[in-house]
């Protein structure tokens, strides 16, 4: 193999490196990521085989060649990303305004030659933010371990939020309710896929109720541990501070699939199954 064949495949890995380590930073970030890949080139084509571009719902990251095929790449993408739904499927380009085949898309270009490019959307795992580091809490993130999900917590007290009581956690934050809502913006916040809270003191969970319901978006389910006089007076105190009423009833209370639940157990049960059956219901 020549020297420039080599130094050749060994940009085009690196590329490939690079986007899937966007990807990959971006799926960590809450965001689902689109992504394009040329699994099959002929001819003349500006785009060689393991070309990779990739984007989320405002950025994008890689090519597949540019030009027209690009554009047409980039748009096809973009309505996929655009249902929040992973999934996929390979479409056939002809470099050619002329081109025939079956399932081909022929382009207005002169290249002559022919590309297969892979389009796939990937949504990002569960990651659950745990408010308070509890018993459900601990029994919710232990469930999330044999699932492959993602959790994280944040509890005032430091026994409760430690790497003894929650060993595989991705982040644990041991400060006060007021600290970490400032250190969060509604970009930031994005990266928790549900937020439930479940702290000891019904007043920290108030408190985390009215400020993060002023900095979540769609993106982030929010759920509330407790009964359904507690959820009374905290709509009244959310309300009172401001916050549209239309914004509760995005507000899962009580958490979980009704199956009865009453031990710690069971309440991560019932709140792992809700989420499990939104995200089979978004398939």
């Amino acid at each position: 193999m020549c020297r420039k064949t080599l130094e050749q495949e060994a940009s085009a890995s690196s590329m490939t490196q690079r986007v899937l380590e966007w990807c990959t930073l971006r799926l960590s970030e809450g965001k689902p990521v689109a992504i394009a890949t040329v699994i099959e080139a002929s001819g003349s084509v500006p785009g060689k085989v393991g070309a990779r571009l990739a984007l989320t719902a405002n950025e994008i990251f890689g090519t597949v060649g540019g030009a027209g095929l690009e554009l047409k790449v980039i748009n096809a993408l973009k309505e996929m990303i655009q249902e929040e739904k992973a999934g996929g499927k390979v479409t056939t380009y002809g470099l050619n305004k002329g081109a025939k085949g079956l399932e081909v898309v022929p382009l207005d270009s002169l290249c002559g030659g022919r590309v297969s490019i892979s389009m796939e959307v990937v949504m990002p795992m569960p990651h659950i933010l745990l408010m308070g580091g509890g018993h459900v809490a601990q029994s919710i993130a232990h469930m999330c371990q044999g699932l492959g999900w993602e959790h994280s917590v944040q509890d005032t007290r430091e026994e409760f939020s430690s790497s003894v009581a929650f060993p595989e956690a991705r982040e644990r934050h041991c400060n006060s309710v007021e600290d970490f809502l400032e250190s969060e913006n509604t970009d930031s916040i994005n990266r928790f896929s549900d937020i439930l809270l479940l702290g000891h003191d019904w007043k920290e969970d108030e408190d985390r109720l009215i400020g993060l319901l002023k900095i979540i978006d769609s993106s982030t389910r929010l759920g509330v541990i407790g009964s359904k006089s507690k959820w009374k007076a905290f709509s009244k105190a959310a309300i009172d501070a401001g916050i549209d009423p239309s914004r509760l009833d995005e507000v899962d209370c009580p958490i979980g699939l009704d199956i009865g639940a009453e031990s710690p157990g069971e309440i991560a049960v019932a709140v792992v199954a809700a989420v499990l059956k939104r995200i089979k219901n978004d398939l």
